[in-house]
């Protein structure tokens, strides 16, 4: 805990009175661009891969970055995506996954989790990824589980799909979803192009979009 309070004097020393004006602007309002949601897992730092400054992005943290479809009991992450989306007017919606997710490898290890009830529960929101998932053939189980981050993502992006505060943006064309998957080694994030139904490198094709709908030209 000394390191982090430690953390928090330097933070306060040092790097608050460089940004002051930033964080004066911020003190009373936000203006997002984007929603971006990941993994609770301590190797991933939104801000910290993406290079953005507090105010840029609106994130959401949780086991195995998942977005449950919307539903009569909506909880946290369905309150965040609506609030992002609806207030805040995000134009952008980024789910990250990455490699050596624990959530991840627990599906695609079928690890018994009795003692972990709460983490069974959540990660049943996986489900479809699972499924397809276990559909295909493996050389090994890293080479599962590395599939099944992907299959996740994909099925994350399916789930907001649900969400009406989503689906209208989406209908309107003013917002945009991407699937990432970061690699912790080598920095790398591999983007799903949603028109083509593949994993590109972002680095090589930075417009890659999962689903971007434009409204529709009247009759």
């Amino acid at each position: 805990m000394k390191e982090i309070i430690d953390g928090f004097l330097k933070f306060q020393r040092n790097v608050f009175p460089e940004r002051a004006e930033l964080f004066k602007h911020l003190a009373t309002r936000q203006n997002p661009r984007a929603l971006f949601i990941s993994c609770s897992d301590s190797r991933l730092v939104p801000e910290l891969v993406t290079q953005r400054e507090p105010g840029d992005l609106f994130v959401i943290r949780n086991a195995g970055n998942i977005v449950p479809s919307y539903g009569p009991e909506p909880g946290g992450v369905t309150a965040s995506v609506e609030y992002a989306v609806a207030v805040l007017r995000v134009t952008d919606i980024v789910i990250c996954g990455h490699s050596d997710c624990g959530a991840m490898t627990a599906i695609a290890g079928c690890h018994c989790m009795n003692t972990l009830p709460a983490v069974d529960h959540w990660l049943r929101y996986a489900d479809s990824a699972r499924v397809v998932n276990e559909s295909r053939t493996h050389g090994s189980l890293q080479e599962k589980t590395a599939a099944m981050v992907r299959e996740n993502v994909i099925a994350q992006l399916a789930n907001i799909q649900t969400h009406p505060s989503v689906r209208l943006a989406l209908e309107e064309g003013r917002i945009a979803l991407h699937g990432w998957v970061y690699d912790i080694e080598s920095g790398n994030i591999a983007a799903w192009d949603g028109a083509n139904r593949r994993f590109v490198s972002l680095a090589e094709n930075p417009d890659t979009c999962a689903v971007s709908q434009r409204p529709q030209s009247a009759a």
